[in-house]
C-alpha cells in the first residue's frame, strides 16, 4: 500500500516540516490548523505560502529531509553509524544487502539510496508493528527517488529465512545485524555471504559486542574492526568565533565488521 503523498515546507529559520496529503482538516504542529489537501493543493516545488502568521517554502524532499520526517516507532540507526557501516563496509551500485532489524527504517534508507537501481535490498524483522512504521518510510523513499533499488520485506527471524533470502538474491555482499542477540543469527547469515563479503553487528552494550566478536570468528569470519563514533559538533558563538556545541552525540552502539576471507588452501 501506497503512503500518502507527503509535503515538506521549510520556515524561513530553516525548520522543515511534513505534512500527509491525506486526514482531513487538523492542527498540525508549527503551522496551525489546516486542512493539507485544501491548503496545500496545486503548491509547487519552490512556491511560497502563508499559512497564519508564518511563511513556508515547499521544498523538494532529499534523504535528509525524508530522515528528520520519518515516522518513527523503534529507534533508528543514526546517520553517523550509518554512514561509517556504508563506507567501510564497500557498500555501493548493484550491490545485495541484507540488513536483520529493520525497525522504522533508518538505516534501510541510507543503504537502498546508494544501492542504484540494480540493488537489492533484503529486509528482515520479527515484529509486525515495527515493519508496518518501517515500510511506511522506505515506500516514501521508493515513490522520491527514481533510481531506488529493489527491495524486499520479510517477517520473522532471520536466523529461519536463510532459504527465503538465498532464492530472493542468491549471494550477499554485506549484512549488517541490529538485533538484541546477533550471535543466534550469525552461523546462518555467513552462509549467506560471497567471499570478500562483510558481516557488520550494532551492538548497544560492551557484552553484546564480547558475544558478538566471539561468534563471529567461530563462523570463521575475519574481524577488520570493532569501536564506536562520537560525534562532537560545533556551533557559531554570539561574537563570530566558534566553540563545542552543548549537544554532542557520544555513545549510541558499538559496531563490529568482520570479513569472510577465502580458505586457506592445504
Amino acid at each position: 500500500m501506497e503512503p500518502p503523498e507527503l509535503v515538506l515546507l521549510r520556515e524561513a529559520n530553516g525548520k522543515v516540516f511534513a505534512v500527509e496529503m491525506a486526514g482531513g482538516e487538523r492542527k498540525i504542529r508549527g503551522i496551525g490548523r489546516i486542512n493539507p489537501e485544501f491548503t496545500l493543493a496545486g503548491l509547487e516545488i519552490g512556491d511560497r505560502i502563508k499559512i497564519g502568521t508564518k511563511l513556508f517554502t515547499r521544498i523538494q524532499p532529499g534523504l535528509p529531509e525524508l530522515r528528520v520526517s520519518m515516522t518513527r516507532r523503534a529507534q533508528v540507526i543514526t546517520p553517523k553509524d550509518a554512514g561509517f557501516l556504508i563506507a567501510w563496509m564497500g557498500i555501493g551500485q548493484n550491490d545485495r544487502v541484507l540488513e536483520a532489524g529493520f525497525g522504522s527504517g533508518g538505516l534501510a534508507m541510507h543503504i537502498a539510496r546508494v544501492l542504484g537501481p540494480n540493488g537489492h535490498l533484503i529486509s528482515v524483522e520479527r515484529r509486525e508493528e515495527h515493519a508496518e512504521v518501517g515500510e511506511i518510510n522506505l515506500r516514501r523513499c521508493q515513490s522520491t527517488f527514481s533510481d531506488f533499488c529493489s527491495w524486499s520485506l520479510i517477517h520473522g527471524d532471520v536466523a529461519d529465512s536463510t532459504e527465503q533470502i538465498r532464492n530472493i538474491a542468491g549471494g550477499i555482499d554485506a549484512a549488517i545485524l541490529d538485533m538484541p542477540e546477533p550471535w543466534h543469527a550469525i552461523p546462518s547469515v555467513e552462509t549467506l555471504l560471497r567471499v570478500g563479503g562483510r558481516l557488520a553487528c550494532y551492538c548497544p552494550s560492551p557484552d553484546q559486542l564480547a558475544t558478538s566478536w566471539s561468534s563471529v570468528e567461530e563462523a570463521g569470519l575475519t574481524v577488520e574492526w570493532a569501536g564506536e563514533m562520537i560525534e562532537r559538533r560545533w556551533a557559531l558563538t554570539k561574537r563570530g568565533g566558534v566553540r563545542p556545541s552543548n549537544t554532542p552525540i557520544g555513545h549510541t552502539a558499538f559496531l563490529l565488521i568482520a570479513v569472510k576471507a577465502p580458505e586457506e588452501e592445504e
